[in-house]
């Protein structure tokens, strides 16, 4: 039952009489079930420890039952049974269920019993001892029929922000993650390759699962680290014996050992040579024989857009190129339906453009955009640079520009040592510099239904007299708010958890292209000259919403190319992707099959 269900790790904390510290029992995948007793009461029954293990069962009457939900995020909470009772500490439980889980449990415990149950008739059934809770009621609301058309987040004080639904591909890509299959998914920019990615870590257990990406920015977005820092090899050029005594370091080989779903995104920037290298690392420290040691993939990216980082000598080499690549992915999946954007025409543009054509429309309507007015409201269009060092020139250029106080904010790391480590991952910088006029775009979403979403557009208006004079921004979604710090959390190399608390603000006048990767830029002026990438021009048109939010400047057909061999990969991808579909399809019927003749 949904909601009412939780396979995770279960601490047992049990109060012994007389003895200095409790009796403690640790349960590893079990089964914990929201149900009730004869009396009607809440019950949390374990289900665990082998097969010959009895169930225990806590009753959660009395209203003395306390939980304890600051790490629901990282797939942990407790559950206190009362002073001087016994406590449940639940761990390694995928985010994704334990949220509902703890909801549903702090709505049961706040309506209390169901009602006392009915005296004994002749011949009447006996009450069970133990029954699955049934879902929410509106009488399981505070105020019962009071509290029609108030949302149960609200009416208890939980705050919730409503999750969008998947779509029928994003939601084939989840069903093949949690069905144990090694899976790429991949698809043109504005499709949610990161909002999905952002649910299936959030439906894995957290102490198997890890999180990578090829850059710390990207990183930071799945709350997880570099792929090289996970795999500890280095830049994994050393000869194959040496890169596996790198893995086998103490430290290093533990999150190999405890690696079971192994997360990369933005895999088009990975090299292929150093995927090969990682899985047969893999197989030699977990010391298994099969695809990368066991280990699950999920990986993530589009190859169409910016490649591997070489050096001018060395060849391009895509993960797909890997020997190993085929072996590894068991499913290839691309989705195609475009969220970012909603005109038909600019959509139709940056899909010719993703796949390096340059049609005498397309070059048309790029160079109409240069005469776009992208500004707004004093909201300043975002130049996209092709090299990072014209990004900080610029931005610390215009900031000095603007008369007036300089703001400026330090951030509060959770380890000051490691720094430059969390700067690499972090999307915004340990001080934030401000001034009233500052040409701001914000770092994280904090209201999607509002509009501030990372990339949103804004302008430094003002500064409040009070909290440490925190800025007041208006957005170009006509939205103006007083901007708070922000605690953005990560895996660091050692598989310790690293924070930083910042505001989630960072200057705007100038963005390079790398940097922008999965933002959606509300007006973007970008000067193609300098180039020099293939799908370089694709990511940085991509960031824009609309043509109406688009300036290109100097614009030469030459600088839209794709890779051949990419090319040939997603032609060859999508002439499978049916077979699969129509395979797994096949596959589900017939398991429904299976399953209506057991229960017949």
């Amino acid at each position: 039952m949904e909601g009412a269900e939780l396979r995770c790790t279960v601490a047992v904390e049990e109060p012994l009489p007389g003895a200095q510290g409790p009796r403690r029992r640790v349960l590893r995948d079990a089964l914990v079930v929201l149900g009730r007793n004869e009396l009607r009461e809440p019950v949390l029954r374990v289900i665990g420890g082998g097969a010959a293990a009895a169930p225990l069962s806590f009753a959660l009457g009395g209203g003395a039952a306390r939980l304890f939900t600051r790490f629901a995020g990282e797939g942990r909470a407790a559950v206190r049974l009362g002073p001087g009772g016994a406590q449940l500490l639940l761990s390694n439980c995928p985010p994704a269920a334990l949220r509902p889980f703890l909801r549903l449990l702090r709505l049961k415990l706040a309506a209390g019993p169901r009602g006392a149950p009915r005296g004994p008739r002749l011949l009447a059934r006996p009450p069970p001892a133990f029954a699955a809770i049934s879902p929410l009621q509106q009488r399981d609301l505070p105020g019962g029929g009071e509290a029609r058309g108030r949302r149960p987040a609200q009416a208890t004080g939980v705050a919730r922000r409503p999750q969008a639904r998947l779509s029928a591909e994003q939601d084939a890509v989840l069903s093949a993650v949690l069905s144990g299959k090694s899976v790429f998914f991949t698809g043109c920019a504005g499709t949610g390759k990161s909002y999905l990615l952002k649910r299936i870590v959030g439906s894995l257990p957290p102490q198997s699962t890890y999180a990578t990406a090829s850059t710390g920015v990207a990183a930071c977005h799945v709350g997880g680290t570099t792929l090289h820092a996970f795999a500890g090899i280095g830049s994994g050029k050393a000869p194959l014996e040496q890169c596996i005594q790198l893995a086998e370091r103490p430290g290093v080989r533990q999150h190999w050992l405890a690696c079971q779903h192994l997360i990369i995104d933005e895999i088009s920037m990975v090299d292929g040579k150093f995927f090969d290298k990682l899985e047969a690392v893999a197989r030699a420290v977990r010391k298994r024989d099969e695809p990368f040691g066991g280990i699950q993939l999920i990986i993530c990216g589009d190859f169409l857009q910016l490649p591997p980082v070489c050096k001018a000598n060395e060849e391009t080499k895509f993960c797909f190129q890997a020997k190993s690549w085929r072996k590894c992915i068991q499913i290839n999946m691309e989705l195609t339906e475009v969220r970012r954007q909603t005109d038909k025409t600019f959509i139709s543009l940056l899909s010719a453009v993703r796949l390096g054509r340059c049609t005498e429309e397309v070059a048309r309507l790029l160079m109409q955009t240069a005469t776009n007015r992208a500004e707004r409201d004093g909201i300043l269009a975002t130049w996209l640079c092709t090299h990072k060092d014209d990004v900080e020139l610029t931005n610390e250029r215009c900031l000095q520009q603007l008369s007036g106080e300089v703001h400026t904010f330090e951030a509060l790391d959770s380890d000051p040592v490691l720094v430059k480590l969390i700067d690499a991952q972090c999307p915004v910088g340990s001080r934030v510099e401000l001034k009233l006029g500052a040409q701001v775009m914000l770092a994280k979403n904090l209201d999607v239904s509002q509009g501030l979403v990372n990339g949103a557009r804004g302008v430094v208006v003002g500064f409040e007299s009070e909290q440490k004079g925190l800025p007041k921004v208006r957005f170009l979604c006509r939205v103006t708010k007083v901007i708070k710090v922000e605690r953005w959390v990560f895996k660091g190399p050692s598989g310790v958890y690293l924070s930083r608390q910042q505001l989630p603000l960072k200057l705007a006048w100038a963005i390079s292209i790398h940097k922008s990767q999965g933002m959606s830029l509300d007006c973007v002026e970008i000067s193609l000259s300098r180039v020099f990438e293939n799908g370089q021009a694709y990511v940085a048109l991509s960031r824009a919403r609309s043509l109406a939010g688009l300036r290109v400047l100097d614009f030469d057909p030459k600088v839209v190319r794709a890779d051949p061999s990419v090319l040939q990969f997603y032609r060859q991808l999508r002439s499978h992707q049916l077979l699969t579909r129509d395979s797994l399809h096949t596959r589900s019927e017939v398991d429904d099959e299976k399953e209506n003749r057991k229960c017949s």
